[in-house]
């Protein structure tokens, strides 16, 4: 079946539920060691659903009005996504505001941004988003879709959807605090599945299914919208049942037979660590064909760790399907999979120099990740000056390609700088990812982001790099968020932030930091001015689980970290205090 052959999302949905209707759709797993722990919907009962919640919206909203959609995992945000396709509104998903006051202000921030009509919750959550949105000062309705007496889908009415209607805003990640909403219409969403299917070779047999939440672009569009534009099951579950026991991720692939699972690199990691051999026993995961691993830098050490841990339970390398995304392509760009992953090793002098070579013996070497070639972008690598590079050398990753979306809502200049981009030559207009690459023979090699680099002593350095060897030697470090980020004291320096877990004695994290400075300077040959060591959760991240170097770097500047420990340079103590000042 082909996706694309159907004018918009709300066709394709609506023939399946004609076609397949008691073939089940979507199961959302609640309590995964209870018999009857899990909740499902068939494609007939999801068109039902979609259209009563349609009714709803269209009695108060027009086609092209907003809806936030604030629902926890579940079902209820499945059914209210599909609601607004039904109704015409533009679904704008979003995590829940949170307890903490940077979570609420970026939901605000997402709210007044979309100019919304109205706000959808489910029951158990109808409280607090109404009193966040009073709080807030947005004069928004608030309501909950999943209410016994919310709309009537006999009253439904197609409103004619077309390929180019606006599907939804899925806001970015904002690192800097200043969500973008990217807006995809129905073409770039049945393009980009059809375009994964194609670089991967699931069809409608292939189950999908995981833990990524659904506000996020990777759960949503890479994950769940695939499968059931294809008339597969999907089954859900929550992000906290996987951080709590991870084991139980695992578990599902296992039970509902579930062949493309997707997660960032960290989940791998926390897998590896936390899930017991007893555990490992009771899994069968040869069923797993595509596990696809992106949203954040892909470590190597982290796929070769998992592919022995989890061999005992007929995991084997060939399944991983390192990948290449993010929302400005609407999700997918590039992967390959039914191959082991690529490992690339290069000569970590040359990486900074922005060349890609063999390493010489016994020099730094750094390993780099294949994600495939992009079936349907054009690809360049690019410099500063807009100059097209040859393969083997780094540089910003430009595309071109019907997944691209259309520009970021109510953003004119930001879409003109992103999204119409033009070579040095005049040609495009390309999608400027913000992302450092390279390109050898066809396969996408990502090495990090523009804004994040560090450019120390004329050095080109990555951040990511930095914190994945720091967990790498220093097992207090291993499963916690930390970042790099660099302080002009006058000169450029290297600061650490990193969680820490445990009981420790003063000395001991004075030890520790000593020994996190060696390594840094073993590894990168650069000398860190600053080690700062905080609890658990301390490290701001994204709704992808991202770390927000830009405000972690805010926060250490403006003195508003609370340190177990800090270890730093009288110079950064001094630009410290006069940031604050």
């Amino acid at each position: 079946m082909n996706p694309t052959l159907e004018p918009s999302v709300l066709h394709l949905l609506r023939r399946h539920a004609a076609e397949r209707p008691d073939r089940t759709a979507v199961t959302f797993v609640h309590d995964h060691d209870a018999p009857d722990g899990a909740r499902s919907l068939t494609y007939a009962e999801l068109d039902a659903e979609a259209r009563r919640v349609a009714s709803w919206l269209q009695e108060r909203c027009a086609p092209g009005d907003r809806a936030l959609l604030l629902h926890p995992a579940g079902l209820p945000f499945v059914t209210a996504f599909l609601g607004c396709l039904y109704a015409g509104v533009v679904a704008v998903p979003s995590p829940m505001p949170g307890q903490f006051q940077y979570q609420q202000r970026r939901v605000t921030k997402i709210a007044g941004d979309a100019d919304l009509s109205v706000a959808l919750t489910d029951v158990g959550q109808l409280h607090e988003a109404q009193q966040w949105a009073a709080g807030s000062g947005l004069d928004l309705p608030v309501a909950a879709s999943d209410a016994p007496d919310f709309g009537d889908g006999g009253s439904w009415r197609d409103h004619g959807a077309t390929a180019q209607d606006l599907a939804l805003l899925q806001y970015t990640s904002g690192s800097t605090g200043d969500p973008k909403g990217v807006m995809v219409d129905h073409a770039n969403l049945l393009h980009n599945a059809a375009s994964f299917g194609r670089a991967l070779g699931f069809t409608e047999e292939t189950n999908f299914g995981g833990w990524i939440p659904l506000y996020h672009d990777m759960g949503l569009m890479a994950q769940s919208l695939p499968g059931l534009f294809l008339g597969s099951q999907v089954v859900l579950m929550s992000p906290m049942a996987f951080l709590k026991r991870p084991h139980h991720w695992l578990k599902l692939i296992d039970r509902y037979d579930i062949g493309l699972s997707a997660a960032p690199n960290f989940a791998y990691e926390l897998c590896t660590r936390r899930v017991t051999d007893e555990q490992i026993a009771g899994l069968d995961l040869s069923r797993w064909r595509f596990a696809c691993n992106g949203s954040e830098p892909i470590q190597a050490s982290t796929l070769r760790e998992f592919a022995e841990r989890f061999a005992p339970a007929g995991f084997r390398a060939e399944q991983f399907a390192p990948s290449y995304g993010m929302a400005e392509a609407t999700v997918f760009i590039s992967a390959r999979a039914s191959r082991p992953p690529v490992f690339r090793a290069v000569d970590a002098q040359a990486l900074e120099k922005h060349l890609v070579q063999d390493p010489e013996p016994n020099a730094p070497v750094r390993e780099l990740v294949g994600c495939g070639d992009a079936l349907d972008f054009d690809v360049r690598i690019v410099d500063e000056q807009g100059t097209v590079l040859p393969d083997g050398t780094t540089g910003e990753i430009w595309l071109r390609g019907p997944s691209a979306a259309r520009g970021y809502w109510g953003r004119p200049d930001a879409t003109e700088q992103t999204f119409h981009a033009r070579t040095a030559d005049g040609d495009g207009p390309y999608l400027r990812t913000g992302d450092l690459g390279v390109l050898v023979d066809g396969e996408i090699y990502v090495t990090g982001r523009t804004k994040d680099l560090l450019i120390v002593h004329g050095r080109n350095l990555y951040p990511h790099d930095i914190e994945h060897e720091l967990r790498l030697q220093h097992a207090q470090l291993r499963t916690l968020a930390g970042t790099a980020f660099t302080v002009p004291v006058p000169h450029e320096e290297v600061v650490v932030v990193h969680e820490i877990r445990g009981r420790f004695t003063e000395d001991q994290l004075r030890e520790l930091t000593v020994a996190m400075r060696a390594t840094v300077h073993r590894e990168f040959g650069v000398h860190a001015a600053g080690i700062v060591l905080l609890r658990p959760g301390a490290v701001r991240k994204t709704t992808s689980g991202k770390v927000q170097r830009s405000e972690m770097r805010g926060l250490f500047l403006a003195g508003d970290l609370t340190p177990l420990y800090a270890d730093l340079a009288p110079s950064l103590q001094a630009a410290r205090a006069g940031a604050a000042g």
